[in-house]
């Protein structure tokens, strides 16, 4: 296996949005969960890439993308990016489901049409990030170097501090942020949040 880290490229936005569903279920596939592929990667994959892809990052295998990382520098900006530029389309073309819907594919429109909102306790840690790897890139130091990239990119924009939320029902990815010196911020039903200062 060859693996190389580079900068996405607009050519990649398709891949990630394959990554994204393929690690959807806290880290598991999460094909069979949508009945429309690309939710997943419109909330949490391809408004990254779109808005900052200087700072978004893509490992291949034999030149096929196989992860990711990206993430925004200030959540608070971006997420009124995405109010303005990204969320008006999505909610024109899915409606928001029945409230006794509880499908997957609902979930991820009704997330849509909520929106973004920073939570208090993350306002000392501007940007974020979401990275996911397929199966055959983990385990292998991809994950470490990938979150190396991106944390040198924000020191060199002389970001602050850096948080991620992850699932209750992904320990091994609790595990790895906590052996890179991410510390907990909070604990919420279904998610951890994690921080770091980059100072």
């Amino acid at each position: 296996m060859q693996f190389e880290i580079r900068k996405y490229h607009p050519t990649d936005l398709t891949a990630l949005y394959k990554i994204c569903l393929l690690t959807g279920n806290s880290g598991k596939d999460a094909t069979e969960l949508f009945s429309d592929s690309d939710l997943l990667g419109h909330f949490y994959a391809a408004p990254y890439a779109v808005f900052e892809p200087e700072i978004c990052f893509v490992v291949t295998n034999n030149n096929k993308p196989c992860g990711y990382i990206i993430g925004t520098k200030d959540s608070q900006k971006f997420f009124e990016k995405c109010e303005v530029e990204w969320f008006p389309i999505l909610r024109t073309r899915y409606p928001v489901r029945d409230v006794n819907d509880k499908s997957w594919d609902a979930r991820i429109i009704k997330r849509i049409h909520e929106g973004h909102k920073v939570k208090p306790e993350l306002v000392n840690f501007p940007a974020h990030l979401h990275i996911d790897l397929l199966p055959e890139t983990q385990g292998q130091g991809i994950g470490r170097q990938l979150m190396d990239v991106f944390i040198n990119e924000l020191k060199n924009e002389n970001v602050p501090a850096l948080h991620l939320e992850v699932g209750k029902a992904n320990p091994g990815a609790i595990k790895f942020y906590e052996k890179l010196g991410f510390e907990m911020i909070k604990e919420y039903e279904f998610s951890i949040a994690f921080g770091m200062s980059l100072k």
